[in-house]
């Protein structure tokens, strides 16, 4: 029986501790976000009747009905009767599948809509002064349609007014769209796997960061954009505290944890190899971006474990300043970062 009882203790802490919030109270903190469905109505267009349905698309949506033919499908508006039309009809013929796909792979949208909507709340505590995106818009646009952010690349836009989704890279890692010879090609998997639904509030936070605080290109060294990185993921840690590391830095489970056991020997490697003020982008590029591992680590690390490392060392700069706010975080330099961090993992 007094086993039990302990037993029973135990499950109750451990329930209490799961439970406990990470973040601020932000449910009283008012957002306003407008989910706009732009790719359902975009492919239930009238093709014989393309010109009346566009400009109608124009007349709802105005800012990104003209972002997304000009800058996302790069039709030139100058001459839509010769171009732009007979595009669009090809676009709709051949993106019908991914449509499909995309409706299967996220018959709900509102889960993801919550959670980008709590990270706005988190982000207006934070950033009270920040105008944040009024809308969030999902779109379906070419399989190609990849950018590279601060912290990793993805389909996923920021404009004036909008969070874009592309929901072309969200079909999920085992789609046959990406495991294909030709998806593999454009995509690896280790890229792909990133291609799923709950990557959607982790890139909308993401393109908000590189848009609240741009990259500084005074920094030249590994250790400066290391901390730079370890800044913008340190952010996004705030900003949806209740979403896995995972998620986070876009390493596989078993590679976030095989970091974290490594940690010691990983910072080693950089103090050992005297990388931390190398500027010179052939010694630290690998470093710094992302693949399948980072090769002077060896197999089962993760690319891009500048990412992991940097925010390590944010991390224990905020536990030993904890009265540091986020503003001032960002306005500090990495050597003052590091040396008042006390960084030393074994």
């Amino acid at each position: 029986m007094k086993y039990f009882l302990v037993l029973i203790s135990l499950i109750l802490l451990v329930n209490a501790c799961d439970q406990k919030q990470k973040g601020p109270d932000v449910s009283g903190i008012p957002v306003k976000l407008t989910t706009i469905r732009f790719e359902k109505e975009f492919f239930q267009l009238d093709t014989a009747n393309l010109a009346a349905g566009i400009a109608e698309l124009g007349k709802k949506y105005p800012v990104f009905t003209a972002d997304f033919l000009s800058q996302i499908l790069g039709i030139p508006p100058t001459d839509m009767q010769n171009i732009g039309y007979p595009a669009i009809r090809q676009f709709l013929h051949d993106y019908k599948p991914i449509k499909e796909e995309a409706d299967k792979a996220i018959p709900d949208f509102s889960r993801y809509e919550a959670q980008v909507k709590s990270g706005l709340q988190y982000l207006k505590h934070y950033f009270p002064q920040y105008n944040a995106p009024e809308q969030l818009v999902t779109f379906i646009g070419p399989m190609d349609a990849y950018a590279e952010g601060e912290t990793g690349g993805y389909g996923d836009i920021i404009t004036t007014d909008a969070l874009g989704i592309g929901l072309q890279l969200h079909l999920g890692a085992a789609s046959s769209f990406y495991t294909s010879d030709i998806g593999q090609r454009l995509y690896p998997t280790y890229v792909s796997r990133r291609f799923s639904p709950a990557y959607i509030p982790v890139n909308c936070m993401k393109n908000i960061i590189d848009d609240l605080y741009p990259g500084n290109p005074t920094d030249k060294t590994l250790l400066d954009m290391m901390v730079d990185k370890g800044k913008r993921l340190y952010l996004l840690d705030s900003f949806l505290p209740d979403l896995p590391d995972s998620l986070k830095t876009g390493y596989s489970k078993i590679q976030l944890e095989g970091a974290y056991e490594n940690e010691g020997l990983i910072w080693n490697h950089f103090i050992q190899n005297n990388l931390l003020y190398e500027s010179d982008m052939q010694k630290i590029k690998s470093y710094l971006g992302d693949g399948p591992k980072t090769n002077e680590l060896g197999d089962g690390s993760p690319g891009y474990i500048s990412l992991f490392t940097g925010r390590q060392i944010v991390r224990a700069y905020m536990e030993e300043c904890p009265n540091t706010s986020l503003q001032q975080l960002l306005s500090l330099d990495a050597k003052t970062i590091l040396t008042e961090s006390k960084y030393k993992p074994r």
